[in-house]
């Protein structure tokens, strides 16, 4: 349960908020893990297609309000740190940094190292994004987001972050924040997604996943050695950010240099077509009038 400002406790449920006692008990399982949980019956032959139904409407939903917000950075990080502390302090930084930088700020919506950059954000009047999800042990969305959505499926919400992200950092966190990174990590690696900064704030915390990536991952030959440069290490939430726009500038930089070879190249293109137009009208007029023969008079040889 959930109490808001005004002391009344409540639910989510999906997209719902649920107040009252009847929806005050704990749910037995959330709409993710029904889907995903085995099933004695083959009654799932008539549920499913509804459920399919619902999770396109929540792509619909995501789609339509995400469409038009502007550059974005996602930050991701454990739900479980308090205020006051060395990293919800560094999260506050990181969202007013990235605000100054021209970037709205998305996060899970949740407490922890998610409310601190969504209120970095808002209190330096930035764009501050939840993207919530449905859990048995509810967290709700912190006060500090002004465009909330809540999801019921995990893969709906992941979609949501890598498409309306233009960079990915991670703050420490647990199960979920480690998730979102490999997530991240793999579809770069895949070239599913176009290639955008990915980086990690916290050598120490970090540290020893960096290392057993290194002495495992790529010495085993499990990863190339080349796939460790998708991501950054660093302690400063000003190089984090830096890194982004840095990255950002230069892929802007790469747009507008090929840009002005297409309209190069256009140029050739229209001449050419110019100068074959015009053979093509000559070659057509020919055959439209050719040269009359010179006619021979009766009784000449």
């Amino acid at each position: 349960m959930i109490t808001s400002e005004n002391n009344r406790e409540f639910r989510l449920r999906g997209p719902m908020l649920l107040r009252g006692k009847r929806h005050s008990q704990k749910q037995k399982s959330t709409t993710d893990q029904r889907l995903l949980g085995e099933q004695a019956s083959i009654d799932w032959l008539h549920t499913d297609p509804w459920r399919v139904m619902r999770i396109q409407s929540e792509f619909v939903d995501g789609f339509g309000a995400l469409a038009k917000i502007p550059k974005a950075v996602t930050v991701f990080g454990s739900a479980r740190v308090k205020p006051g502390h060395e990293y919800y302090e560094k999260g506050l930084e990181l969202g007013r940094l990235i605000n100054e930088a021209g970037y709205a700020t998305i996060t899970g919506g949740g407490p922890g190292l998610m409310e601190a950059p969504n209120r970095g954000a808002q209190e330096s009047g930035g764009m501050s994004i939840g993207l919530g999800i449905e859990l048995p042990m509810e967290q709700g969305m912190n006060q500090w987001v002004d465009l909330g959505l809540n999801f019921r499926y995990f893969f709906v919400r992941k979609t949501m972050f890598l498409k309306y992200s233009q960079a990915f950092i991670c703050l420490p966190g647990g199960y979920g924040t480690l998730d979102e990174l490999f997530e991240a990590l793999v579809m770069v690696q895949t070239e599913k997604i176009r290639r955008f900064p990915i980086i990690l704030i916290g050598k120490d915390f970090w540290g020893g996943l960096v290392d057993w990536i290194h002495d495992r991952l790529v010495e085993e030959g499990m990863i190339s050695p080349e796939d460790v440069d998708l991501f950054h290490v660093t302690d400063d939430p000003a190089e984090a950010v830096q890194i982004c726009v840095d990255a950002h500038d230069n892929h802007v930089r790469k747009l507008k240099i090929r840009q002005e070879e297409l309209a190069l190249e256009q140029e050739r293109i229209d001449a050419e077509l110019e100068r074959f137009g015009d053979e093509a009208e000559l070659a057509e007029g020919s055959m439209e009038n050719p040269a009359e023969k010179p006619t021979k008079e009766p009784g000449t040889k």
